[in-house]
């Protein structure tokens, strides 16, 4: 007896396709590509968190046409651990300044923190007025400085990693689906281990009746 060739076994009527492939390839483009542009996102929103090109002093007033979609901040240059620092806001509705959290934004020579979120509901004109103890240089921003950047930094980490994670598992798992129903194939079809045609019968010469020749 010798063993037969294994049955053919075309690629296409394997389980599950290789259209997995391609699933698992999209998924880690899509999340490499998304932390992309949120890590720009969030650094031009550094970058720009700080409008220190219009800078205000202490009894100055600002006029600023504000939405509720529209978040603003009020930042403080090198503010000092004794100063008292206070600001006001009027306009339209109820506006009032919340507590913007901790956070820095840095120039070359000036550091400035957050000192009041604005929240306003309606959309319209508005006046800020600051004072406190000592001189002081006030500027409108946008909330988000560096700690903003490096907590939103996270995600420009987490989701390419993510990513590649994904794909390799479905890749990994299309692969030994493939392999399994491979082998099942191959069993049925007498290819494999018990299958009915895993050997061929070679008759011996005698058998034949085709015996050495006298």
């Amino acid at each position: 007896m010798s063993p037969s060739a294994p049955p053919h076994i075309p690629t296409n009527q394997l389980r599950p396709g290789r259209l997995w492939y391609a699933v698992a390839a999209a998924t880690a483009l899509v999340l490499i590509a998304l932390g992309a542009v949120i890590g720009v996102y969030n650094f031009r929103n550094m970058v720009d968190a700080v409008d220190t090109d219009h800078q205000f002093a202490n009894g100055d007033t600002v006029s600023l046409r504000l939405g509720p979609e529209g978040e603003r901040t009020i930042w403080i240059k090198d503010r000092g651990p004794s100063a008292d620092q206070d600001c006001s806001i009027t306009g339209p509705g109820e506006p009032h300044l919340g507590d913007p959290g901790i956070d820095v934004f840095l120039t070359r020579d000036e550091t400035w923190n957050p000192l009041y979120d604005i929240d306003v509901s309606r959309t319209g004109n508005y006046e800020i007025a600051c004072s406190s103890e000592g001189p002081s240089q006030y500027a409108i921003g946008k909330p988000g400085g560096i700690v903003a950047f490096l907590g939103g930094s996270i995600l420009v980490i987490v989701l390419p990693i993510l990513g590649v994670v994904i794909g390799a598992v479905i890749v990994i798992v299309t692969a030994v689906r493939r392999s399994d129903h491979r082998k099942r194939l191959l069993t049925e079809r007498g290819g494999g281990p018990g299958g009915a045609h895993s050997t061929r019968l070679v008759p011996s010469p005698v058998e034949s009746g085709r015996g050495p020749a006298v």
